[in-house]
């Protein structure tokens, strides 16, 4: 890494750390109990639920489904015996409801008989009495298996969306982050063009643009990482993906118009240790991952994460003369500390990145005369945030947080005879307070600002020289400040609402506001029904975000692009429906989006032109999806789903449907774990639908360049998993039915031609391809 960039960065409180939704066996709000009891032990009425659950109607609590076995030995409920919440952690279980279990349970990683079977062990159940200090340590019987701890699982709150666990991620290779949403129904990731290896998430039918990316609730991945962002963040590191569809929270900024997608990497107050994890396939990539985690004393604790990937041979088995995929190698490195004592909180990290790309056509390919036609990115990339929390009142969730971060992304790179250099600094601050005046009642509001910097040098050669002969500079600058208020209504488990209100300043497009609404109603255990709507705002930066088009022969026009916007409105239901001894997931969900204003890429309009310029007319996206999930013989996890996209923008006057995007997707996946959970099978498969090409022309041979439309295709993968005591390993395939689409690169044969045309991705772009690797934990 040739330069060393450092920055003060410092963010999220409490707040920030439990934004994302609380689910089975996590730690939910905290309890209801906000003061000592003293005086004598209260005896609470028990009511048998099921055969390992009981009733509790507790004092000051209500309604409380907790453990038979655990009360049977006496450990009640906080409020039924002398002791202080901060004992305890207060979870969701699907099924049961609110449950209350002691810290020491759940921190020991024994968590609720309704997510795991609990072994029997020593607990150690010490209350902190008004008159004594004494410790109680009792025996907890075995408690039977009523439900595993779920892979992915909805977020509680009022926001529609999906926590995607470490469970879920090793059902695939998932080496990175564009790799990690393999089985998931929601998210497409697809490939930009066919000679970068540039990739997208699409969310909602639109591309990831209108994504907003966060790593632990900071933005993060903004500009010129857009194209090849999803390659940065190994697989490894991830400890889970929380995705929130439509418009979300307004606390993490304006921008996002179909969602946003967390990432939580692996913490450095977890269990002191290392792992590895060492990764090949059949494409000649090769991988390799460390982590470990040290704790210096109970209040510093830190930990660092490796990695390295290789992608050593080319491969061209379409025989075009080009690499079906780049070679890319990188080295990746992140620091990341935590230091808590009493009521104040830091955690820091820094982070460095490098990567080179290299694809195009092969030497002995080009014709006689002519240099190859070659692409080459280099990329550094540096990181560094913090956050600092101070926690005022523990009783009403009362805290201040400061959170900063700080990153600067290098990118040199040519496309044949086109040159694109671009030097990216991004900052950002938040100043955010939170409390609960009551259980009903929360109140956030904040303050933020964002400044970015591009500093671009574009430049060109002629007739096949590499050469660079003109060139021109420019520079991209925009600072927004911004406040936003938010307020929480809670009653119960019943009704949760929270709106949102958010007023921005731009330097380049003045002071426009955001507002957003989520409304969650529960009238039964089986149903949960929820809404929102709001909107969203983005700045773009054309050719930094879409760097990857200048592998095409046509012309890139960039107009004067304004700020855009769009509503977001979205409707779901989700049922839990007892079905035998496990329940029936069933979720349905509609968006719908609407731009007042975007950025389109017209292949349309001019054969001979991309452009990028200003929406003239309508866009809109309508997504509906249904998806269900269920248990069988406790060990067979069996989902489905289906979802319809109806996505059309204006291109030179005319409504058409979205070029490249397919008309419906179809999922199914299974997976299977032996009782003793030693052998772990699973598989997926995808079905895409058809869709349209941009308007085809006629070659000078008369044909025409494409086909109007391409047709639906199917994928499937699959993976087998031998898990030991301390180590694992698993074989994979993907790609298994070896689809490929037919042509990938148009005008192949003449890369220095207005007819090469990479970039028109709608399938595979390479076939079967098989993987082994192996984890150790220690």
């Amino acid at each position: 890494m040739r330069n060393i960039f450092v920055g003060l960065a410092l963010a999220v409180s409490l707040t920030a750390y439990a934004q994302h939704e609380p689910t089975c066996c996590e730690p939910a709000e905290t309890p209801a109990c906000t003061q000592k009891i003293s005086g004598t032990q209260q005896t609470p009425q028990k009511t048998p639920v099921s055969a390992d659950m009981v009733e509790i109607n507790c004092p000051s609590h209500g309604r409380v489904v907790f453990p038979a076995a655990m009360a049977a030995a006496g450990h009640m409920m906080p409020c039924c015996e002398k002791g202080e919440r901060n004992n305890f952690v207060k979870i969701n279980c699907p099924g049961h409801g609110d449950m209350l279990v002691y810290k020491s349970l759940y921190d020991a990683g024994h968590h609720m008989p309704c997510c795991e079977k609990v072994k029997p062990r020593k607990i150690d159940a010490s209350c902190e009495h008004s008159d004594s200090h004494e410790e109680s340590v009792h025996d907890l019987a075995e408690v039977a298996v009523v439900r595993k701890k779920a892979s992915v699982a909805r977020m509680a709150g009022a926001v529609n969306g999906l926590k995607i666990g470490r469970d879920e991620l090793f059902k695939a290779a998932c080496c990175n982050l564009g790799e990690s949403f393999t089985t998931n129904p929601s998210v497409d990731v697809t490939y930009n063009d066919a000679t970068t290896g540039a990739r997208q998430i699409k969310l909602l039918g639109l591309s990831g643009t209108y994504v907003q990316m966060l790593t632990e609730n900071l933005p993060n991945f903004r500009g010129a990482a857009t194209p090849y962002a999803l390659g940065y963040v190994p697989g490894p590191w991830m400890k889970g993906i929380q995705v929130s569809k439509g418009a979300a929270s307004v606390k993490n900024g304006y921008e996002s118009i179909t969602g946003q997608i967390n990432i939580d990497y692996k913490k450095p107050e977890d269990k002191s240790g290392a792992e590895f994890n060492l990764f090949g396939d059949t494409k000649s990539r090769i991988e390799a991952n460390a982590d470990a985690n040290v704790h210096i004393n109970s209040n510093l604790s830190g930990n660092i994460l490796v990695h390295y990937e290789n992608s050593m041979e080319n491969h061209d088995d379409n025989g075009d003369g080009f690499l079906d995929k780049p070679r890319v190698e990188q080295y990746n490195l992140q620091s990341r500390w935590l230091y808590s004592r009493g009521i104040y909180m830091l955690h820091a990290g820094i982070a460095g990145m490098e990567e080179n790309r290299w694809g195009g056509q092969a030497a002995h390919h080009q014709a006689t005369g002519q240099q190859p036609f070659t692409i080459g990115l280099a990329t550094h990339r540096y990181e560094a945030y913090a956050k600092h929390a101070f926690v005022l009142d523990t009783d009403h969730g009362t805290n201040v947080a400061l959170m900063t971060s700080a990153a600067m992304h290098q990118l040199q790179s040519h496309y044949g005879i086109k040159w694109y250099d671009v030097n990216e600094k991004n900052v950002y601050g938040a100043l955010l307070f939170e409390t609960n005046f009551t259980k009903q009642h929360n109140l956030s509001a904040g303050l933020n600002v964002n400044y970015d910097y591009l500093g671009q040098y574009y430049r060109e050669g002629g007739d096949g020289q590499v050469q660079p002969t003109s060139g021109n500079r420019w520079a991209e600058r925009e600072t927004v400040p911004g406040a936003y208020v938010q307020y929480t209504y809670t009653l119960g488990s019943q009704l949760t609402a929270m709106a949102g209100l958010r007023v921005d300043h731009s330097s380049l497009y003045g002071t426009f506001y955001t507002p957003r609404f989520h409304l969650k109603y529960m009238p039964t255990d089986i149903l949960t029904l929820r809404f929102s709507a709001g909107k969203g705002y983005r700045t773009v930066h054309a050719l930094a975000e879409s760097n990857y088009l200048l592998a095409s022969g046509r012309e890139l026009r960039i107009g004067n692009l304004g700020q855009e916007a769009a509503w977001n409105t979205g409707v779901s239901m989700a049922f839990n429906i007892p079905l035998g001894q496990e329940t029936l997931k069933v979720n349905a969900e509609y968006y719908y989006t609407r731009f007042s204003n975007q950025a389109v890429i017209d292949y349309d309009s001019n054969h001979q032109l991309i452009s990028i310029d200003n929406l003239q007319g309508r866009s809109y996206s309508h997504t509906f999806q249904i998806d269900a999930s269920y248990v069988f013989f406790k060990s067979l996890t069996l989902t489905a789903a289906y979802r319809l996209n109806d996505v059309k923008t204006t291109y030179g006057g005319i409504l058409r449907e979205r070029p490249l995007t397919s008309k419906y997707k179809g999922l199914f996946t299974a997976s299977y774990k032996t009782p003793d959970g030693r052998w772990q099978i699973d598989g997926t498969l995808q079905l895409n639908g058809g869709g349209r090409m941009p308007q085809p022309y006629q070659l000078a041979d008369g044909t025409q360049s494409w086909n109007r439309r391409f047709k639906a295709y199917e994928q499937v993968s699959a993976q087998l998993t031998r898990w030991f005591k301390h180590w694992s390993v698993y074989v994979g395939g993907e790609n298994l039915t070896g689809f490929t689409q037919h042509t990938t690169i148009y005008g192949a044969d003449n890369p220095w031609g207005a007819d090469f045309e990479p970039t028109l991705i709608w399938g595979p772009v390479h076939g079967r391809m098989f993987y082994a690797g192996v984890r150790v934990n220690i």
